[in-house]
């Protein structure tokens, strides 16, 4: 990959240290960050900028539903937001309440196109090109989401034997943060609790998608079976496969028991080349059986 944008640099010019590389996701993965980031902050500036209130307990199921608890979890916040409306355009008890749900063909494009990140950056850029108040809003409300962030997400420490687990691979493997969050929101977090300092690159979602990092990072500096993704969704497994890298799922819910048998197993199969095949599918197929396609309230 040779075309990239300039802050993902530090990616594409890692030079190996170690035989191994490892890529981390941070929120919901290293990090207890996700319910607090889409319940108290995501979600309540949906209803805000967009004035759902009359149906704001069908717009938190919705977007519980995409970023928490289905197979949707964990991608990128445009494309995220997009799902939870079109959830809501078509669900019964909205459409009884009389209201409508846009169509944002603005957003839509802007998630669509490939010229600029789908990160606050690319939306400004992008809003330059194209103006429309479709898109003001989408930026209040993105700006927004960050401030509530900032504001309110302080001293959630790192799952317990994410530690442990860094400490341990930290002089075998050379590791980076791999996350579609704001840049700035995961150094603050990784440096707040001193963990920053295990990895060689934070990178986020102004240094491309999770796929793009593996590939600046590790494709073709390390053998695929020398290249591990960690993630707790199923982009972050499709970002290991677009690189035929290896994937160690945290389950959603049971992140203490997924990290603790990365730390006492997974991550010495890993670096004695024993963790591809049977083992590697019995975790996935676990993982995957946690994440429905459909929301219960069509069930």
């Amino acid at each position: 990959m040779t075309d990239y944008p300039e802050a993902a640099r530090p990616l594409a010019e890692l030079k190996p240290k170690y035989e191994f590389f490892v890529g981390i996701d941070s929120d919901g993965c290293a990090f207890d960050t996700m319910e607090v980031k889409h319940k108290e902050c995501f979600c309540p500036n949906i209803v805000k900028h967009w004035d759902l209130a009359s149906v704001s307990k069908y717009v938190r199921e919705a977007a519980e539903f995409v970023n928490l608890y289905s197979k949707m979890r964990g991608i990128n916040r445009w494309p995220a937001l997009l799902a939870v409306f079109d959830l809501l355009a078509e669900r019964p008890e909205v459409i009884a309440r009389g209201v409508k749900i846009p169509e944002f063909a603005a957003v839509r494009a802007f998630s669509k196109q490939k010229v600029h990140p789908l990160s606050n950056d690319g939306l400004k850029a992008y809003m330059a090109e194209h103006p429309d108040p479709d898109l003001e809003t989408a930026w209040a409300w993105t700006t927004g989401v960050n401030a509530t962030i900032e504001e309110i997400v302080h001293g959630v420490p790192p799952f317990p034997y994410v530690r442990e687990s860094l400490q341990l691979l930290q002089d075998k493997a050379d590791m980076v943060v791999v996350s579609a969050t704001p840049t700035e929101a995961l150094t603050r977090e990784w440096e707040e609790h001193d963990i920053a300092k295990y990895v060689r690159v934070i990178a986020g979602q102004e240094l491309g998608k999770k796929d793009e990092h593996l590939t600046l990072a590790a494709q073709g500096k390390y053998a695929p079976d020398h290249i591990l993704m960690i993630g707790d969704a199923p982009g972050d497994m499709r970002a290991a496969r677009a690189n035929n890298a290896l994937f160690y799922p945290i389950n959603p819910g049971h992140e203490d028991k997924s990290w603790k048998r990365f730390y006492k197993e997974a991550a010495y199969k890993f670096l004695a080349g024993e963790y591809a095949g049977d083992y590697e599918k019995m975790l996935i197929d676990e993982f995957l059986a946690l994440l429905p396609e459909v929301p219960p309230w069509k069930r």
